[in-house]
């Protein structure tokens, strides 16, 4: 059949030439030769030499770091209230025996992180629009210089005295998270005269005054 065919297409039935040999780049199997593998007894040693030299020092997991910051926040706690225990007989601490502290306390709004910049005219300005005001007072730290930055001066809450109860308790509903300088407050009651057992925040307490 295929004599047939004319020589061009016979080409395409044509076996293809054998392929060339060449010598392996690689060692025959039979001539192959395996290191001998043993046990790792010989390498403990200096595993153990590695190991008790290598300086490595373990961290703690994430669930041993939150551990411990719960165990040191626990610690500065009770340590702010051995110290409000030792300083129970200060002034600072028992606001109703502080020769500064003026005003009907259930008539007084705390008002806290304030901007070092606020003066008693802002506070007056924001706060007078409730009703007439008594007294005013920007706590500050006497025990800083005079020449002292703001910052060091300054302890940033205050206390406002309304003339009218009822003057008191709509500020305090109004006012609480209003910005005044660029800067969100905080505004509570009077708690230091009329709350009993009351500790300020420093020594484990917290709310107003």
């Amino acid at each position: 059949m295929t004599d047939k065919l004319p020589p061009m297409l016979l080409q395409l039935f044509a076996p293809r030439p054998p392929l060339r040999w060449l010598e392996p780049i690689d060692f025959a199997p039979e001539k192959r030769q395996s290191a001998n593998i043993g046990g790792i007894g010989q390498f403990m040693q200096a595993l153990k030499d590695f190991k008790d030299n290598d300086g490595y020092v373990p961290t703690d997991s994430w669930l041993q770091n939150r551990d411990r910051k719960k165990l040191e926040k626990k610690e500065r706690q009770e340590k702010l209230l051995v110290e409000a225990a030792e300083k129970s007989n200060t002034l600072p601490d028992k606001p109703k025996e502080d020769p500064k502290v003026e005003g009907d306390a259930y008539k007084t709004l705390f008002v806290a992180r304030l901007s070092y910049g606020v003066t008693e005219d802002d506070l007056e300005r924001e706060f007078g629009r409730y009703g007439p005001i008594e007294r005013i007072r920007i706590i500050e730290d006497v025990t800083a210089a005079s020449d002292a930055p703001l910052k060091k001066r300054k302890r940033g809450y205050a206390f406002i005295v309304f003339e009218r109860e009822k003057d008191m308790k709509a500020a305090y509903k109004e006012t609480n998270g209003i910005s005044i300088k660029g800067r969100k407050v905080f505004v509570d009651v009077e708690r230091g005269r009329t709350v009993a057992g009351w500790r300020p925040r420093r020594y484990g307490g917290g709310l107003g005054g």
